[in-house]
């Protein structure tokens, strides 16, 4: 759709709920289901502040003479030479990810269109005739390695900027202590989804605002931003938007599990619970390790999940005013009950399938087909270590917005965790696709 085209079906939306767009006009791309657009304010600038928006006049967008005026391409094709590490890699460690993707397929194809069907994009039958194929194929790293050269073909992956390397950074399954009832020990609600927090999906109204979801309540006959991080924890008992069904330890550590979006927490009996992530109250994500930085209360280089923790424990009488910083909140919802030996299973993400240790990432959906295979090119935490391997596309994130942008899912525990507080590498993506598909 041409850019004009986009801003005046926004504003058509945004004329009904605009009081839920926390940044005027236009949205806040930092946090996931928070509404982002390309366009920039200052193309707006009759626009004031919501809810009180009006049509805005048809952009226009100044060329420079000489410069062409389309995006470059965001897939480019590639021979399998170009991927650093092709032919070293221990592919079959892959190869179970990758029945679970296709797994995922056939279970929605057999149930009819889904919205987790919907999420394996492309050309459906061509899906399907390369996991037919795959049921053949034993799972030795060469013989994986031959089936893709055989059945696929690679295309790099670019920014709306034209630049191949974006960032690539960590993240993992905590494990928290807590308890079903609340003490005096685990006194920190984990929330269920509000049911007075409203849903509305802009895609059902434009496919150009496909995964685009505004969060909001009613006040009167008004509707208006959800409550964000502050107003949520400042409930006593029974106050709270959602009823709690766990309460959990330290408040840090709970910190950090919202936004790996998953954990699993130890019950006073030593067994676990897994929660996974249900919702978000719609405000956008802010860094507290960027505001440490700014305040000059942390380095950059100190600024990593352990780093932001240490601090916390050290200035406990702050550490709440620094977490209301970030007014985004995470809801969760029990999963199955897990033993301390199923650690190699992931939780699950957002295809659906429990994602693999090392071979899953989480990627922006606008540009990775969900599901795909995908070629990782960069470094180990802190290194120039090379990373290169064959991961899947099996999960989304709040901060993983881009073309070359993408989460890697280290495991379960401190160990996984260590690695995904420090991860925060330059690195390369190729999309890979069935070669009956068209990209």
């Amino acid at each position: 759709m041409q850019k004009s085209h986009f801003v005046l079906s926004f504003i058509r939306v945004l004329v009904g709920v605009c009081a839920l767009a926390l940044a005027g006009c236009v949205g806040n791309p930092a946090q996931e289901n928070v509404l982002e657009t390309s366009v920039p304010v200052s193309e707006c600038p009759s626009c004031p502040a919501c809810p009180d928006c009006p049509a805005c006049p048809e952009p226009t967008t100044p060329v420079a003479t000489g410069v062409a005026s389309e995006a470059p391409p965001r897939l480019q094709a590639a021979a399998w030479k170009d991927l650093p590490g092709w032919q070293t890699d221990r592919m079959g460690e892959a190869w179970s990810a990758f029945l679970l993707s296709c797994d995922n397929w056939n279970s929605c194809r057999k149930a009819g269109a889904t919205e987790t069907c919907a999420k394996l994009q492309g050309d459906q039958d061509s899906w399907q005739e390369v996991c037919d194929k795959a049921k053949s194929v034993k799972g030795g790293h060469d013989e994986v390695r031959r089936f893709f050269e055989a059945e696929f073909l690679p295309y790099a992956l670019s920014a709306e900027n034209g630049q191949n390397e974006g960032l690539i950074t960590g993240y993992y399954e905590p494990l928290i202590k807590g308890s079903r009832q609340r003490n005096a020990h685990s006194n920190i609600p984990v929330l269920g989804v509000p049911p007075d927090m409203l849903t509305i999906d802009l895609g059902e109204l434009y496919p150009d605002l496909k995964h685009r979801r505004l969060r909001g309540r009613l006040d009167g006959n008004r509707v208006v931003p959800y409550w964000s991080r502050a107003e949520i924890e400042s409930g006593t008992d029974g106050q709270w938007p959602g009823k709690p069904f766990l309460w959990v330890a330290d408040q840090i550590e709970f910190f950090f599990l919202q936004i790996q979006g998953s954990g699993r927490v130890e019950l006073p009996n030593g067994s676990y619970v897994r929660i996974g992530y249900a919702d978000q109250n719609g405000h956008p994500y802010r860094s507290i390790g960027r505001v440490l930085i700014e305040r000059g209360d942390l380095k950059a280089e100190e600024a990593s999940m352990q780093g932001i923790q240490a601090w916390g424990r050290k200035n406990p009488g702050r550490l709440r005013a620094l977490l209301d910083e970030n007014p985004s909140y995470v809801f969760f919802r029990e999963m199955a009950d897990v033993d301390h030996a199923d650690a190699d299973r992931g939780p699950v993400g957002a295809l659906g399938v429990p994602l693999t240790a090392g071979r899953s990432i989480a990627v922006d959906p606008r540009y990775v087909t969900m599901g795909a295979p995908v070629w990782l090119a960069t470094t180990y935490p802190n290194s120039q270590e090379p990373l290169n391997r064959l991961v899947l596309a099996q999960d989304t994130g709040g901060a993983i917005k881009g073309g070359v942008r993408a989460d890697f899912f280290w495991g379960f525990g401190d160990k996984a965790g260590q690695q995904a507080g420090r991860m925060k590498q330059k690195g390369r993506m190729w999309l890979i696709l069935p070669r009956a598909s068209s990209p």
